[in-house]
């Protein structure tokens, strides 16, 4: 029987750090659901061999009970953006094909620490670009709820590995709800932490970026903030890295008094899918039934000048990061479309284009601090529409109104990625055809613990994960 595979995480680890249960029994089933489950989906790729994982596992029931880590044994696959030492790491790139990384990524050395075990990765676009996991070199990842359709991205494979049990906890990284969208789409949590609370390697985080973070994904907000007690660990040589936190939280979650605003689709400004706002805010009704008090928000800034400077400072990092590929004419005739229109459009940007964008930036800044004077957290779609034919590359338009680029059907993504938001994405139901939709609890900078602990109610109230997609 491998029932433990479906528990919760914090139950399943409990259960292997006091010998309940084996690390290798834990292995064993992984890979046997892995081997039933994963061709359909296309989540985790790049798997290590059995023997090696069920060698790495017998060496981990050898460590003793008070020697155990808060990951010990623990099956994960890390996302193919990421470095684990020994395994390949192609970022969906054909340019990385054959790239074995060296070394592990800073937040997977904290968790190899804790006792977890990388069975391997987890499928992406190429160079997490666009919210369909789809790429060159391994393929398309499909929806479990709906194999003809996406599974969100760019932690796509990740989301997908969690919903069909073959994981229990996984990571992701969120640039523009690269780990709120692929939850939604495939009835999980994804959690956006406050940028800088999760650092990176010391000298690779730009002082200019501070826009794409690392944080958990799981089937509980709890389980979250289990992974996030291992990866937030605070890094003096980072910039902005911010002081640890509290990551204990309690088991039914706390929203009682919370002060909870609805900005819906922003009065309009961002078009939706038919339905969305309507399970989106049924989801937000139940947090009024929990005790939050609820309101309705007016729109807070300008939602036009605010995705300007998005897509300006976005694709002025982008074209730091991939021009040395984009200047090689071989290595830019293999790079997506969207790539390279990010370092084209990167590469033109000038200083006062910046100048124009990072006054956006702080202006949104000083309107939300307001805000969050108001509220303590509020509430939008995690998506403006619901997950599309897995062939397509991007939805051309949404109730009608034409996407002018390949990331404007996510705007409702900027709020909280341009000031570096804690933001968790909670399931709130299904479409006609069976499909998930999401929403986000963003919080005020720093207040990562306030969403967490809205959601972990939420979770608690609800019973969207009992719907689990057909094995």
């Amino acid at each position: 029987m491998s029932d433990f595979l479906d528990w919760d995480a914090v139950d399943l680890i409990a259960a292997l750090r006091g010998g309940s249960l084996t690390a290798e029994q834990v292995m064993a089933a992984t890979l046997a659901r892995v081997d039933a489950r994963n061709p359909a989906v296309n989540a985790i790729v790049d798997l290590r061999a059995d023997e090696e994982l069920l060698t790495e596992a017998r060496l981990a029931d050898a460590v003793p009970l008070d020697k155990r880590g808060k990951l010990h044994g623990v099956p994960m696959a890390i996302k193919a953006l990421a470095h684990v030492k020994g395994v390949r790491n192609t970022e969906g790139s054909p340019l990385y094909a054959d790239r074995i990384s060296e070394e592990d990524s800073r937040f997977v050395a904290l968790m190899r620490a804790e006792g977890a075990i990388f069975i391997g990765k987890t499928n992406v676009p190429e160079f997490g670009l666009g919210s369909h996991s789809y790429n060159p070199v391994h393929g398309v990842t499909r929806n479990p709820y709906g194999h003809d359709f996406t599974a969100g991205g760019s932690s796509g494979g990740a989301a997908v590995a969690l919903a069909t049990g073959m994981v229990a906890l996984a990571d992701g990284s969120d640039m523009m709800g690269s780990l709120r969208n692929p939850a939604a789409w495939n009835n999980v949590y994804g959690f956006r932490p406050s940028w800088g609370v999760v650092p990176r390697e010391a000298g690779s985080e730009s002082f200019w970026q501070q826009l794409s973070t690392i944080g958990p994904m799981a089937r509980s907000p709890r389980d979250m903030a289990l992974m996030m007690s291992v990866m937030a660990q605070p890094e003096a040589r980072v910039p902005f890295n911010m002081p640890a936190q509290d990551w204990d939280l309690p088991e039914g979650g706390a929203v009682a008094g919370r002060r909870i605003g609805w900005l819906g689709d922003w009065d309009g400004a961002m078009p939706m899918d038919a339905g969305i706002l309507e399970v989106c805010r049924a989801g937000f009704e139940v947090l009024g039934g929990l005790g939050a008090k609820v309101c309705d928000l007016d729109p807070p800034f300008d939602a036009e000048a605010m995705f300007q400077s998005w897509a300006d400072l976005r694709s002025f990092a982008l074209a730091g990061e991939l021009a040395p590929l984009f200047e090689d004419a071989a290595k830019k005739e293999r790079l997506k479309p969207e790539a390279q229109w990010e370092v084209e459009r990167g590469m033109e940007i000038e200083a006062m284009d910046l100048q124009r964008a990072t006054k956006v930036r702080s202006q949104w800044f000083a309107a939300a601090a307001e805000m969050f004077e108001r509220v303590d957290a509020v509430v939008l779609p995690v998506a403006q529409c619901w997950p599309f034919p897995a062939e397509w590359d991007w939805p051309k338009d949404i109730a009608g109104v034409a996407m002018d680029t390949y990331h404007r059907w996510m705007q409702v993504m900027v709020p909280a990625s341009l000031l570096g938001l804690p933001a968790v994405s909670v399931p709130v139901g299904f479409n006609a055809d069976g499909l998930p939709m999401g929403m986000q609890i963003i919080g005020a900078k720093g207040a990562d613990r306030t969403v967490l602990e809205i959601a972990q109610a939420y979770h608690k109230a609800t019973d969207w994960l009992e719907r689990r997609p057909d094995a």
